[in-house]
């Protein structure tokens, strides 16, 4: 059995305690009160107070740290080093229709002397399947109690891509036909589930052998980055310059395929 330390354990409880309420919001989904924060894109209550559950948790927990989240945004912390990065609920649209795909994803970045930083410790939880994905900096990468690996296809023509395509107001509709259209013509298949977290969390584990999207945020990334590179991965942009961290544009695939990927995205 895999022992986690003391802060992912702080951050394990957590998504756990928030993930009560949410499952109970879940299963009577057709009574939730929604309201609209953008074209296609929904805030329940139960997002707004998944959130509010984590806040507080974390921020017992370490109250120095800094704070990141899709509803709130940023918070900064007397701790100047370390930051909290937050989604309460990745696959919001699946959540309001019933889908048992979603996630809560927790990060803890690290900032150094210089500003840089890094990704620490992640966690993302699927409360449906019961599947808490984590990793910690230099320790392998877990699928609950078990150590998870990335897929070892060396082919692209045998992968498996997960991807995620912009909904209602968002840009990028056009680049993401033509990535579909490259991408579909050399691989085995293409799949669009709607959570980022997991479609990371899916690479790790191997159900994927390789994701990439383009206009997502920090905290749509932040934990699975460190999810796919604890599992033998490797995480980046899709272009040759860019922090794949701040999600405009990332690529998370195996050691095998990763570079023939980048290339036919590139000429996308």
């Amino acid at each position: 059995m895999a022992l986690a330390s003391a802060l992912l354990t702080v951050m394990m409880d957590a998504v756990r305690k928030t993930a009560r309420p949410m499952l109970r919001d879940f299963g009577e989904v057709a009574n939730l009160q929604t309201s609209r924060k953008g074209p296609g894109d929904f805030v329940t209550a139960a997002d707004i107070k998944a959130e509010d559950t984590l806040y507080e948790l974390l921020m017992k927990a370490r109250p120095g740290y800094g704070f990141l989240g899709e509803e709130r945004g940023m918070i900064e912390g007397s701790d100047k080093s370390h930051r909290w990065i937050v989604d309460p609920i990745d696959g919001t649209t699946n959540f309001i229709h019933a889908m048992p795909h979603f996630a809560i994803t927790v990060a803890l970045e690290r900032f150094a002397h210089d500003g840089s930083s890094e990704i620490v410790a992640g966690v993302t939880y699927n409360p449906v399947m019961n599947e808490m994905f984590w990793a910690e900096k230099g320790k392998g990468c877990y699928l609950n109690d078990g150590r998870i690996r990335v897929a070892g296809r060396k082919d692209l023509s045998d992968s498996l891509i997960g991807t995620g395509l912009p909904f209602i107001g968002k840009q990028g509709h056009a680049q993401s036909i033509k990535d579909i259209h490259a991408v579909g013509q050399r691989v085995a298949g293409i799949r669009r589930l709607g959570s980022a977290a997991l479609d990371f969390a899916w690479v790790a584990m191997g159900r994927y052998d390789a994701f990439y999207e383009r206009n997502l945020q920090p905290w749509d990334v932040a934990a699975g980055i460190l999810l796919v590179t604890e599992a033998g991965g490797i995480v980046t942009s899709i272009d040759i310059d860019g922090d794949p961290k701040n999600g405009k544009q990332v690529l998370a695939a195996n050691t095998e395929i990763h570079a023939g990927l980048r290339k036919v995205l590139q000429g996308a």
